[in-house]
């Protein structure tokens, strides 16, 4: 079981990147958003899991030991693949799972494409009392390497600095622990701040 790897970031693109450790690139399936905050040359670290099917060996890595393990309990829902799983953590942090889940709002994974209503409902049922995470005010340091990802993520979308930089310290100031400490939350709640309009004209 490949549980962890490090090593320089040879591909990132779409929802997958390439990693390569001693010598081998292996292929490895993220999020978007971990994507995004992925730059070729780079080192990576990542907490990984290895799907095995007869026909294929799968690797999937995050950001977090968190959201490694809302990935694995996502897989033992009942009508919920490896890619649904996924689906749903680039919707949605950890603790916003959790939250969900406590509150019985099925909605939130409705969302999710991929998830239907029945399988949202099995989603609350299934993780109810497997949830162990707790919602905590990021430290500043914390804070601030989310950010510097976050603004380096935008600006490789095309946004400006200036533009970027706004959209983060305007959703900072919001203060949600569920979004300023997570770069994907935060990535997400930083585009919908800058608009519908095309990263290329905001230059």
């Amino acid at each position: 079981m490949i549980s962890s790897l490090r090593g320089t970031v040879a591909v990132a693109a779409g929802s997958t990147v390439v990693v390569e450790v001693g010598g081998v690139g292996l292929k490895v399936a993220v999020t978007p958003q971990v994507a995004l905050t992925m730059h070729v040359g780079t080192v990576a670290h990542l907490f990984t899991t290895l799907i095995v099917r007869e026909d294929d060996l799968s690797l999937f890595g995050f950001q977090t030991a968190d959201e490694l393990e809302v990935f694995d309990l996502l897989r033992g829902v009942t009508g919920v693949g490896p890619k649904s799983a996924l689906g749903v953590l680039g919707h949605l942090t950890p603790s916003q799972i959790a939250q969900a889940v406590a509150a019985e709002d099925d909605a939130a994974f409705r969302r999710v494409s991929g998830i239907g209503p029945k399988t949202a409902k099995l989603i609350i049922v299934q993780l109810t009392g497997k949830l162990d995470i707790r919602v905590q005010a990021p430290s500043v340091t914390a804070t601030t390497t989310t950010s510097a990802d976050v603004l380096t993520a935008l600006i490789g979308l095309g946004w400006s600095e200036r533009d970027a930089g706004a959209a983060i310290d305007a959703v900072l100031e919001d203060a949600d622990p569920s979004v300023t400490g997570a770069v994907p939350a935060l990535l997400r709640a930083a585009l919908t701040r800058l608009g519908p309009q095309r990263a290329g004209s905001a230059r």
